[in-house]
């Protein structure tokens, strides 16, 4: 768990660790380093004497799992020092593995969409027209521990809106706090990725200490860190700081944009460092993930690990829908995706996301 400054963390973290999770680490933690599978040499014997037939070799853990795969990925923005406080869903990334799992599509649904959510027993819920945050905020709602929500239970309601409003069957998941990630960037000697236009933060510091509150709803004081456009390397809170501000041209959706960027990076990151080989380094790495991952599935991570192991970062193809406010007079309601941001759920159910996106090619993030 985690709270202070570090409360409004964005779901790229959700997403990066997930796929760090399901693609590298626990496929390491029973591949080991000699995954290969070798024939046995023959054993020298008499002519009479015939060697003793070797075991057929058992079939990997999800060798039956061959797609399409739809996974959720949710950050939640937890308070831990207010009591009583419901978790958001910070933001919500899907990751969909068409037939044959050898690429991935990688995208968001704002967080503010306006959906219809059901009524959910478990939770005492009646029901509702709201905010999609809002379905893990309701979901997560324990009625005889008003002060203790469940992050898993509102994964529950989350992720049947989610299925409801995408047509997707969702496979599998993860809610995530935050606590620890800058650990997992510094544990891999940070992250390279290109920032695409001038960030400037508002809550860190360029030393990395966290800002002052300052007035107003939100506000702080200090200098600030800046990230100016180009090649950069960022390190543990770098990398965290510069995924969560919203506060910029195109406010969320560009955020949404600078989250996929550095899942991309950090995965690549990962594979490159040839992780899978190296056991000591797979512990550094679950070491700082620590309790912030809540995984949800019927099938276990290390079956998911085996199935997406070859895929690569070239093969993730990140996809921004569009969207924009919706409300009455002067009142703002929320965000609607628009028609080409319905149409390319539509073409992703039909298997011809390729074509939609040929046709419609600023939807794909660089």
């Amino acid at each position: 768990m985690w709270g202070g400054n570090r409360r409004w963390l964005t779901l790229v973290l959700a997403g990066l660790v997930t796929i760090v999770v399901i693609t590298v680490i626990g496929a390491v933690t029973t591949r080991g380093p000699d995954d290969e599978q070798t024939t046995p040499a023959a054993t020298t014997g008499s002519p009479s004497t015939s060697p003793s037939p070797s075991p057929s070799p058992s079939p990997p853990p999800g060798a039956d799992i061959t797609g399409p795969l739809n996974l959720l990925l949710v950050g939640i923005d937890t308070r831990v020092s207010v009591p009583g406080w419901e978790p958001h869903a910070d933001a919500v990334l899907i990751l969909h593995v068409p037939a044959g799992l050898s690429e991935a599509y990688l995208f968001s649904l704002p967080r503010d969409l306006v959906v219809d959510i059901p009524a959910f027993e478990p939770a005492g819920y009646r029901g509702g027209r709201t905010k999609l945050t809002n379905a893990m905020s309701y979901g997560s709602r324990v009625p005889d521990r008003p002060k203790r929500p469940d992050p898993a239970q509102g994964y529950d309601l989350l992720s049947q809106v989610v299925s409801d409003y995408t047509g997707l069957r969702i496979d599998a998941g993860a809610v995530l706090t935050f606590g620890g990630f800058d650990k997992l960037v510094d544990s891999l000697g940070g992250v390279d990725i290109e920032v695409d236009q001038r960030v400037v933060s508002r809550h860190r510091q360029p030393d990395g200490k966290h800002r002052s509150p300052g007035p107003g709803v939100g506000g702080y004081t200090g200098p600030q860190m800046v990230y100016e456009p180009g090649d950069r390397h960022l390190n543990g809170w770098q990398a965290l700081d510069y995924a969560r501000q919203r506060y910029l041209p195109g406010g969320d959706y560009t955020r949404q944009r600078h989250q996929q960027q550095l899942i991309r990076a950090l995965v690549g990151k990962i594979l490159d460092a040839d992780l899978a080989r190296q056991p000591e380094r797979v512990e550094q790495v679950v070491a700082a993930l620590g309790d912030m991952l809540v995984y949800v599935g019927g099938r276990r991570i290390v079956d998911f690990a085996y199935a997406l192991g070859g895929l690569s970062p070239e093969a993730i193809t990140l996809v921004g829908l569009p969207g924009a406010a919706v409300g009455r007079g002067g009142s703002y309601r929320g965000e609607e995706l628009t028609q080409v941001g319905r149409r390319f759920l539509t073409e992703l159910r039909a298997g011809r996301v390729d074509a939609f996106l040929a046709d419609n090619p600023k939807l794909k993030v660089p």
